[in-house]
């Protein structure tokens, strides 16, 4: 071979692997999602805030971020299998939206950041070592529900009058959830001098059967914070109202599809606020090093339609007292 061609050739060959380099695309961050329920309809509300909070950030699906859902469908075990199918993906963040969510996130991957939505108690559920210093990869947005719920018991007996007690229905499919919340409920409760009747359901076809158990003189129930009862939030409605039971409810979209009342932060508001601990995180900060959120107020939500309709007159003190009333 002349020493000319050499040179060409070894031009080439230095410069072809540089041009094809040029061409490639830059990697488009992915961002997984744990969501509960049974697809991207039923989670619309709260999966449009995600996607407005990262555009108000500048991302954009398919340009530069990808969002890849998976959905649980109300069977806490397939969380397992999504967390296992994201982390195949190679996903730059895990979202987990509810306590068992990130239960399973925490079980699947110790080195993936994530980012919890709606869990009341992460430092009760040992997702994080304290609310200032989460200690690992997870770190996220409370709603503080369980810390919430003696407020509660107090408006539902401001409502109600006289009561002798109230049901409160938890999920034993969440157990963590289960217990701190009717711990807390219960504390309430003694110190009011009222009775409390635990109900259970899991699966929605319980539901009905559960409420259907509730005792003579008891008007009201309670419902503790779980993906389940946001679902079937309508029928719980209904059910309540058919019995004249007051509901105490714990997110604001619950009372506008037929719940009582409800004293609670904004989900969709936290949901939206994800995007900024997502958006740290794919800048390169680490989760031990963004402190929990916590919501900074409350609304008191109340259902007037409701009200007139299980024969509840609310007393204007509360009325005051109201944000936002749905009539």
């Amino acid at each position: 071979m002349r020493r000319r061609d050499f040179i060409v050739l070894g031009g080439a060959a230095i410069s072809w692997p540089l041009a094809a380099q040029a061409q490639q695309k830059p990697r488009v961050p992915a961002v997984g999602i744990l969501w509960h329920a049974g697809n991207a309809a039923e989670e619309a509300i709260f999966l449009t805030q995600i996607q407005q909070g990262l555009k108000d950030l500048g991302y954009e699906e398919g340009r530069n971020i990808t969002l890849i859902n998976t959905f649980a469908d109300e069977q806490y075990e397939r969380f397992k299998s999504n967390a296992a199918e994201l982390i195949r993906q190679k996903v730059d963040v895990i979202v987990a939206v509810t306590l068992p969510a990130a239960l399973a996130a925490q079980r699947a991957t110790r080195s993936i950041p994530t980012v919890f939505l709606l869990v009341p108690d992460p430092v009760a559920a040992k997702l994080v070592a304290s609310l200032a210093h989460p200690g690992g990869n997870l770190t996220g947005l409370s709603t503080l529900n369980n810390d919430l719920q003696g407020r509660r018991v107090e408006l539902f007996k401001e409502i109600v009058g006289a009561s002798p007690g109230f049901a409160l229905m938890v999920n034993p499919a969440d157990p963590v959830a289960a217990e701190d919340c009717t711990k807390q409920v219960r504390s309430a409760a003694d110190r009011l001098g009222m009775m409390v009747q635990l109900i259970e359901a899991s699966q929605p076809d319980q539901i009905e059967r559960g409420i259907s158990l509730i005792q003579e003189g008891i008007n009201g129930i309670m419902l503790m914070e779980d993906s389940l009862f946001f679902r079937e939030r309508k029928r719980i409605a209904e059910l309540a109202t058919q019995r004249k039971l007051a509901t105490v409810v714990f997110a604001y979209p619950m009372v506008e599809d037929g719940g009582l009342m409800a004293y609670a932060a904004n989900p969709l508001a936290i949901c939206r606020r994800s995007a900024v601990y997502i958006d740290k995180i794919l800048k390169g900060a680490k989760p031990d090093e963004l402190p929990v959120e916590l919501p900074t107020g409350f609304d008191l939500i109340l259902n007037l339609k409701t009200a007139k309709a299980i024969g509840l007159s609310v007393p204007p003190t509360i009325l005051a007292l109201a944000d936002q009333v749905v009539e």
